[in-house]
């Protein structure tokens, strides 16, 4: 007699003794030890002082004469409240972060539509192609743009070339740059959310639409347009949460006048070593940045359907 072949059963860690609790507390367990501890630890450093030691910074607890010290202090945020280049550094961070999104959201709202009425069989392809420059080292496209931008790069060299102009134009060490430089490296995080919300629309709307005598345009901005809002907010948390914290770009393509809060920061970690203000500094930026990452999160809930 034949056997019965096997079945291979898969392992359910539900159905184990507390194997519940396991599955829902392990990605709470890893916020927890790589986001919650490590920002426990920066806010602490913040409430100390400067000084000549290693680490760089006064003890928050001190042990002395059976008696527990403890040290703590807000001058940090007070002086960061009361300097011109640290309020200087927020508000260009936030300024060009949403600048930047607002370019990326133009640039890439086309690329999505476009790659969303595409045949299916070529979606992939182009989904593809956006995504294929953040193959390449993040640092070494930064560095190839550094190439294009120079007063003796390829784009300066085409404009004389054609006689457009006489001389090199200076774009490299602007805002110019750091624009581009952003735009280029965060337009896939604008393009992705907006394909994957663009292609899940019912087509028939327009088609009614359409019947209806409603024209292309009035109908992408009565139809299209309203129901993409969650990708378009998606997308736009996506490049303005990190770009506000950016530090390659603009010590790469920037000049002295783009000061960006993730530019002070390395100074003030590694340069005055000053690390309760750099941990100060960190931690208003965080709180910045709450709203919104709470945004995001709510929108992304609804876009997924959570």
């Amino acid at each position: 007699m034949s056997e019965a072949p096997k079945v291979k059963r898969k392992l359910d860690l539900s159905r184990l003794p507390g194997g519940r609790r396991w599955v829902i507390g392990a990605p709470y367990l890893w916020l927890a030890v790589f986001f919650l501890l490590p920002f426990v630890i920066v806010a602490k450093i913040s409430l100390a002082t400067s000084a000549l030691a290693i680490p760089p910074y006064s003890a928050m607890f001190e042990w002395a004469e059976e008696t527990l010290n403890i040290r703590v202090t807000l001058s940090n945020y007070f002086w960061l409240l009361g300097d011109d280049l640290y309020i200087k550094a927020y508000w260009n961070s936030i300024k060009i972060a949403f600048n930047s999104t607002v370019f990326a959201l133009i640039i890439g709202y086309p690329m999505a539509y476009a790659i969303a009425k595409a045949p299916s069989h070529l979606q992939t392809t182009w989904l593809l192609l956006v995504l294929l420059p953040s193959w390449t080292s993040f640092l070494i496209r930064v560095y190839a743009w550094m190439g294009l931008l120079s007063n003796n790069g390829l784009i300066n060299q085409a404009l004389m070339g054609i006689g457009l102009t006489s001389e090199p134009i200076q774009m490299l060490n602007t805002n110019f740059a750091v624009y581009i430089g952003i735009v280029y490296s965060y337009l896939p995080f604008m393009v992705l959310p907006l394909y994957a919300n663009l292609v899940k629309h019912d087509d028939s709307l327009l088609e009614a639409a359409s019947d209806l005598g409603a024209r292309k345009w009035t109908s992408f901005f009565r139809i299209t347009l309203p129901l993409s809002k969650n990708g378009i907010i998606a997308g736009s948390m996506l490049v303005f949460i990190p770009v506000v914290g950016e530090y390659v770009i603009p010590e790469l393509l920037g000049g002295a006048e783009t000061v960006m809060i993730g530019k002070v920061l390395w100074q003030e970690f590694f340069n005055n070593r000053d690390w309760p203000v750099a941990s100060a500094l960190a931690v208003l930026m965080i709180a910045l940045l709450i709203v919104p990452i709470m945004l995001f999160h709510r929108y992304q809930n609804k876009e997924t359907g959570v």
